[in-house]
């Protein structure tokens, strides 16, 4: 019998069903039993490359879905960076185009590097002065590397409480129980050694003439104000000051007392004048040395001959030219101090911050023992803290605004009449838009007398006080190029120091002070 095999090619096997599930393939075996032939093993091939085909390019699709979204959240925080730092971008360039203006503008910047160097302390440039360059006078001088600045200061003091127990001058117990007027009068010449390639190389010299109607608030004397030599070394991270130096105008200074015009007699409270610290009436020779750790912090130190250890008055009257290297019972004074200045910028407050410590080993008398010989060294620490609390103009003044702050100054009660001083204060500067130089500020102070001091007058059967409380109001304006007045109102109770008589209990003094700089 002749068996009839069907040729291969007109058979047809199932084909496997093949499912795509996760990325994965699955092919069901067919349900009817096929022939084996040649081309099964063809069919399944090709349909497992087919099904692994699609789940490489579903998996390739998903990948890229992912990718894309990936894609699309870095795009976005790329481009929120770059907004961002194109806004950074554009700020600064502004910053920096006002002072490129600015400096484009200014006709006195040439003057820039004859203003004294080294201290905290502002002194108006020749732009804000009365003279300014009229004539040429002051570019003439430029020309051959000096410059100057000249100003009087004038102050009057009245209480102005009913009953106010006047006396005669010659028995005025403090400032303002009679009318009271002051003034100081300053020239000061600079001369600039960086064109003889010195680093910010400076010869500054000035005179001083002071007089006022009640000598104790400021003895009568003309000597030097200043003479001395300035310069920095590895770019400008160490700074040096040499001669007869008046160091109020650079240590303990506030960021209140900084600002020209408002007050160039340096800190308020008297502990460092107990403990020595030279003036601008008592200038003292000194060698100061600043160290710039970065653009913020420093380190300044002074080894300064002391002051009289009995005041300025006895200093001013034993030497009151200022030229004299030596005076009876003064010794050495090494005063230190560590701080912090931050500059204001748009959306960053200006703080300053300063604290301070001054040993001296002159012969002081003991307040607690004072039949015993004079042979007491003395010593002193402060602390200063200024905070911009808001910025009325971010943009083109930073420095703009509200401000409060802080001193804090002790001293042994043994050696120093004063024992304690605290201060603290709320200022403005620039406030009104208007009146962008203009400075109001609210000052309360508290100043503390040795209990040494104290108990001795209190032995004597006299009325004493320990402590002499005041309150402050001042309005500093900025009336024309070159002159400041400043007028005030304060309460004091107890002004006299420790002893008093009831009706010298209090008293409120108007004031008036105009500065004009030449």
């Amino acid at each position: 019998m002749r068996a009839e095999i069907k040729s291969a090619e007109t058979v047809s096997a199932p084909v496997p069903h093949c499912n795509q599930t996760e990325g994965q393939c699955f092919c069901a075996q067919p349900a009817l039993n096929v022939r084996r032939t040649r081309q099964r093993g063809t069919v399944i091939t090709l349909s497992l490359a087919a099904c692994l085909i699609g789940t490489s390019a579903q998996a390739q699709t998903v990948a890229a879905s992912n990718s894309q979204s990936d894609s699309s959240d870095k795009i976005a925080k790329t481009r929120t960076q770059q907004k961002a730092d194109k806004a950074k971008k554009k700020d600064n360039q502004y910053q920096k185009t006002v002072v490129a203006n600015q400096k484009a503008d200014d006709p006195f910047a040439k003057f820039n590097n004859l203003t004294e160097k080294g201290m905290e302390v502002g002194i108006p440039g020749p732009a804000d002065t009365v003279t300014q360059d009229i004539g040429g006078v002051r570019s003439a001088l430029a020309s051959v590397g000096v410059g100057y600045v000249a100003w009087t200061q004038n102050t009057f003091v009245d209480n102005v409480l009913p009953n106010a127990a006047k006396s005669t001058i010659a028995n005025q117990l403090y400032s303002g129980q009679n009318p009271t007027f002051y003034t100081s009068n300053y020239m000061m010449v600079t001369y600039d050694l960086s064109r003889y390639g010195i680093p910010d190389g400076q010869v500054i010299v000035g005179t001083e003439r002071q007089w006022a109607t009640w000598n104790p608030v400021l003895p009568d004397r003309w000597g030097i104000n200043e003479i001395a030599y300035y310069q920095t070394f590895f770019d400008r991270k160490l700074e040096l000051k040499v001669g007869y130096l008046r160091n109020s105008n650079e240590f303990g200074v506030s960021l209140a007392s900084a600002n020209a015009g408002a007050n160039v007699f340096g800190p308020s409270g008297s502990i460092l004048y107990q403990g020595g610290m030279s003036s601008n009436q008592a200038p003292t020779p000194a060698i100061n040395l600043k160290l710039n750790v970065d653009g913020n912090w420093y380190d300044k130190i002074s080894f300064q001959r002391a002051i009289s250890p009995d005041g300025v008055a006895t200093y001013i009257n034993q030497n009151p030219t200022g030229l004299d290297w030596r005076t009876p019972n003064a010794g050495l004074l090494v005063l230190n101090e560590f701080g912090y200045q931050g500059k204001a910028a748009p959306g960053s407050p200006q703080t300053v911050f300063r604290a301070g410590a001054g040993f001296n080993n002159s012969s002081y008398t003991n307040l607690e023992y004072p039949k015993q010989p004079r042979a007491d060294e003395n010593g002193f620490y402060y602390l200063t803290f200024d905070q911009q609390l808001w910025q009325s103009n971010v943009r083109s003044s930073a420095s703009h605004g509200i401000y409060g702050g802080f001193s804090v100054m002790y001293a042994p009660p043994d050696l120093n009449t004063v024992s304690q001083y605290y201060e603290v204060r709320l200022y403005s500067k620039g406030l009104f838009e208007s009146r962008p130089d203009d400075q109001i500020s609210l000052v309360v102070t508290d100043t503390v007398w040795s209990n040494f001091a104290v108990a001795a007058a209190a032995a004597q059967g006299k009325l004493v006080h320990s402590d002499s409380k005041g309150i402050s109001a001042t309005y500093s304006a900025h009336l024309a190029p070159g002159i400041y007045t400043s007028v005030g109102l304060s309460y004091i109770n107890n002004p006299t120091a420790i002893t008093y008589t009831p009706p010298i209990g209090h008293a409120l003094n108007f004031s008036v002070t105009t500065s004009i700089f030449f």
